[in-house]
């Protein structure tokens, strides 16, 4: 597995950190206990970190050297594709390794394993993530190199595979790219249902006071990266437009240092709407804390302008919480609107505040929404079903992949 400009293994909420990294953690965790030997690959940012980590049994973190050995901004990455590459193939030249089969992860990384796919006559599947032609049609304001949307024109039709997390985004490949349905594999993410599970609701105020959050308070949850993409500014004027904030915390997880001028604006944002004592930014949160947070919610909310899939909102509803998501991307797929929470179709601050009025004056109508959620996680959502479609995606890669060359020593 190639996961280039990240490393699953980094603590979450960072500007380069989400749903990719759980997504490649649990899947290599997941295929390394169903026998299959994984070694992920990534880009070495820090100088004291080991060459080899062990992720779980079977599953192991490799740094690559390539560049400097420090953080460097994702758009400049694409420089180090070919020495990276090239880190991969001194790594394996040493361990004397066979891959079969290379699965990458975001451009970036499908790029450097178009070039090892090549060098070892091996198949190559990919997961975009995010794509770069899609994020421009859904905020007209966001920006892509020529160079990514170049890229990912030319890799999606040079894959063996491309791995979609949600039908929408398979339509999407097709309708935007041209990629013909044959070539494209729908596998969601997962959940872990053991770590995001519901509680007792009168579990709820003891989860309160270890997280230091108030016990009366009603809050709305947000997770992820911080960025103009994922509509928080959306979020913040919607509780301007609540007609009862009266108790509402809006609490915002996620952010580090490089994000300091989007929470600095999303701060005026609050000042200017008069909501400022109701926002509350807490930074980025360790993986394993966050179901904790999930408990203490009343409300998760997703009001991004493009998700691909929507990791937090699956998330939030394994924990048995109704979500509040903009109808986009794979969250019109995870979301289940007036079953699991509500899909808001304009990405406006009236309609956000109106279903949170709504879910904070009836109780009830929360609680069934949330057990609700977490009934449909459990049917479809479990990491172990996850991994076992993309261990199917294997074989099926390999046995194509065999077949050439079956036909050719017949002959």
């Amino acid at each position: 597995m190639i996961s280039l400009h990240t490393s699953p293994l980094a603590a979450l909420g960072g500007r380069e950190t989400g749903g990719m990294n759980v997504y490649v953690r649990e899947i290599a965790t997941q295929l390394g206990a169903s026998g299959v030997e994984v070694d992920v690959f990534t880009r070495r940012c820090d100088p004291e970190l080991p060459a080899v980590t062990s992720i779980a049994p079977r599953a192991r973190l490799i740094q690559v050297d390539a560049g400097p050995a420090s953080l460097v901004e994702k758009e400049e990455l694409h420089a180090f594709v070919t020495p990276f590459a090239d880190g991969v193939e001194a790594f394996r030249t040493a361990e004397g390794i066979e891959y079969d089969l290379i699965h990458s992860h975001y451009w970036l990384s499908a790029d450097a394993g178009d070039d090892l796919a090549a060098r070892w006559d091996v198949p190559h599947a990919a997961m975009f993530h995010t794509l770069g032609d899609v994020k421009l049609r859904a905020r007209a304001s966001e920006r892509e190199s020529e160079v990514r949307l170049e890229t990912e024109r030319r890799l999606v039709h040079a894959l063996d595979r491309v791995v979609a997390a949600t039908e929408h985004e398979r339509q999407l490949l097709r309708q935007i790219y041209r990629v013909p349905f044959s070539r494209i594999a729908v596998i969601p993410l997962g959940v872990d249902l053991d770590q995001f599970s519901p509680i007792p609701h009168e579990d709820r105020a003891a989860v309160r006071q270890r997280l230091g959050l108030p016990e009366d308070e009603r809050i709305v949850l947000a997770i992820g990266r911080i960025e103009p993409l994922k509509g928080l500014d959306v979020l913040i004027q919607s509780l301007s437009a609540m007609s009862d904030r009266d108790r509402v915390g809006l609490y915002i997880i996620g952010g580090d240092e490089r994000a300091r001028p989007e929470l600095d604006r999303l701060a005026a944002i609050a000042r200017t709407f008069g909501v400022q004592d109701h926002v509350h930014f807490l930074g980025a949160r360790p993986h394993e804390d966050l179901p904790d947070y999930y408990r203490a919610a009343d409300v998760v909310a997703v009001p991004s302008f493009y998700e691909s899939f929507g990791l937090v909102a699956v998330e939030a509803m394994a924990s048995g919480v109704p979500v509040v998501a903009s109808r986009v991307g794979g969250l019109a797929s995870t979301v289940v609107d007036g079953r699991t929470g509500y899909l808001i179709a304009w990405r406006c601050p009236e309609p956000f505040a109106e279903k949170f009025d709504l879910l904070f004056a009836n109780e009830e109508l929360r609680r069934a929404l949330g057990a609700s959620a977490r009934r449909r996680m459990e049917e479809s959502y479990s990491w172990s079903g996850v991994a076992d479609s993309v261990a199917a995606l294997y074989e099926d890669l390999l046995d194509e992949h065999a077949r050439p060359a079956e036909a050719s020593a017949a002959s």
